[in-house]
């Protein structure tokens, strides 16, 4: 036997009522969803003259075990010549295309370094090797030069080492902004 079971249907005075609460409750959720995903944005950008450090600071780049960190000059369209990486003991380095290498003062036949033509650098942290000479540091320097229709740039960014969930996973260099509708990276002396 199937008894039939009656809820009473519960209508409320005011409709807008109903509105409001549905309102409330989606909008709740709304900032909740934004915040989680701003705080695992998966793209930072900076513009060419804050990568440069010409507003006066080193930009930072950070480094995690998790996953790597792509450092992309494809928005500002420039094309890697060189890079430096200080201490290489936590951090690999890969790259898009094809790079010229050079170990210490001479090249030897190590490729032609004006055919470079990579434009992403893949960073990734590894656990800490021992290489004597080094000294241990928590912080490395990563210096890059670009090229962009025969004009270099050289970038410098401090590689920090990040724990627990990476906060992104590409830093994205863009071309500067146009000057008359915002203003310089670069500080003007006092």
């Amino acid at each position: 036997m199937i008894r039939h079971i009656s809820f009473p249907r519960i209508i409320p005075k005011n409709p807008y009522l109903l509105s409001l609460v549905g309102l409330t409750v989606g909008g709740t959720i709304l900032f909740f969803a934004g915040r989680t995903l701003a705080n695992n944005a998966v793209l930072q950008s900076i513009f060419s003259c804050q990568a440069q450090g010409l507003g006066g600071a080193i930009p930072t780049i950070k480094v995690w075990f998790q996953q790597g960190t792509n450092l992309s000059f494809i928005p500002a369209r420039e094309t890697i010549r060189k890079v430096w990486l200080d201490d290489p003991s936590q951090v690999t380095l890969d790259f898009d295309g094809p790079m010229c290498l050079q170990f210490g003062q001479s090249s030897g036949d190590t490729g032609n370094c004006n055919n470079s033509a990579a434009n992403v650098i893949h960073l990734r942290r590894i656990k800490k090797l021992n290489i004597p000479g080094l000294p241990h540091t928590n912080k490395t320097l990563l210096t890059v030069v670009t090229e962009k229709e025969g004009q270099k740039k050289l970038y410098a960014f401090r590689v920090l080492y990040g724990n627990g969930s990476p906060e992104y996973n590409t830093l994205a260099v863009f071309p500067d902004p146009p000057a008359p509708t915002t203003p310089s990276c670069v500080r003007t002396p006092q």
